[in-house]
């Protein structure tokens, strides 16, 4: 097997005497579509901050490509270029057009031309089937439509990976199908995506492999078939059972 593109090794979060992680350990190898399910609360988001760099770690160490990310050399805005998040707020800058979000951030970190930037903008924008809208402001779009920008927002960057944190919670039901089916297509194309979702249909069809979390440690994890089919803790069947009867 290939080097993994990010190792997590006994990565621990605390805040102040609240302790948010424990002793993290997983490895993302390329093409990997890995999903963390676990209730609110259970340190999921936070892991997933810690790995762009949002929070900084308490201890441990996180590797992309074999070096240290939380190293005080790493420039975040470069990591992150590679590493893309999307959000379940969205994030999108509300005074600039779809077309000028999905530009900015190639221009001021990837440093591409304007005529580049705008061109890749719109592969992307035309990918997610968002290219109508592109002088459109942010309030003017429903919530699925913003996620599906910050999604083509991320896609330009040609990140080696994307992290999406809860990108369907912040949506209306009827809105969440659009963006699920934009991450399967990106699965399908061999994306390396690390996803926290609460959509366990989502999580069991595309992922490769499945993380449970419970209190800030990883429980259980391994191939959608077994956590799914056979979950050998206890928690992750309690937490399946409450989450598959809905």
């Amino acid at each position: 097997m290939s080097a993994p593109i990010l190792e997590i090794k006994h990565l621990s979060k605390s805040f102040g005497t609240h302790k948010v992680l424990t002793d993290i350990d997983f490895n993302v190898h390329s093409g990997d579509v890995t999903t963390i399910i676990g209730a609110s609360g259970s340190g999921k988001s936070t892991l997933l901050r810690c790995i762009n760099l949002l929070e900084e770690p308490t201890s441990g160490a996180i590797l992309y490509n074999g070096r240290d990310i939380t190293d005080k050399k790493v420039n975040p805005a470069t990591y992150r270029s590679k590493v893309g998040m999307v959000f379940q707020s969205f994030n999108l800058f509300n005074n600039m057009s779809v077309l000028k979000n999905c530009m900015i951030g190639q221009m001021k970190v990837l440093k591409r031309s304007k005529e580049e930037a705008e061109a890749n903008a719109m592969k992307f924008l035309t990918h997610v089937g968002m290219d109508p809208y592109i002088n459109a402001k942010p309030a003017q779009l429903s919530g699925g439509m913003k996620q599906r920008v910050a999604i083509a927002r991320a896609l330009a960057m040609d990140p080696e990976i994307l992290l999406f944190d809860e990108p369907t919670s912040a949506l209306d039901p009827q809105m969440v199908g659009e963006v699920l089916s934009v991450m399967r297509d990106l699965a399908k194309s061999g994306m390396t995506m690390l996803i926290v979702t609460h959509e366990m249909a989502f999580a069991r069809d595309v992922s490769s492999r499945v993380v449970f979390m419970k209190d800030g440690v990883i429980c259980e994890d391994g191939t959608p078939e077994q956590l799914f089919g056979n979950p050998k803790e206890e928690a992750t069947k309690e937490f399946l059972a409450r989450f598959m009867n809905h």
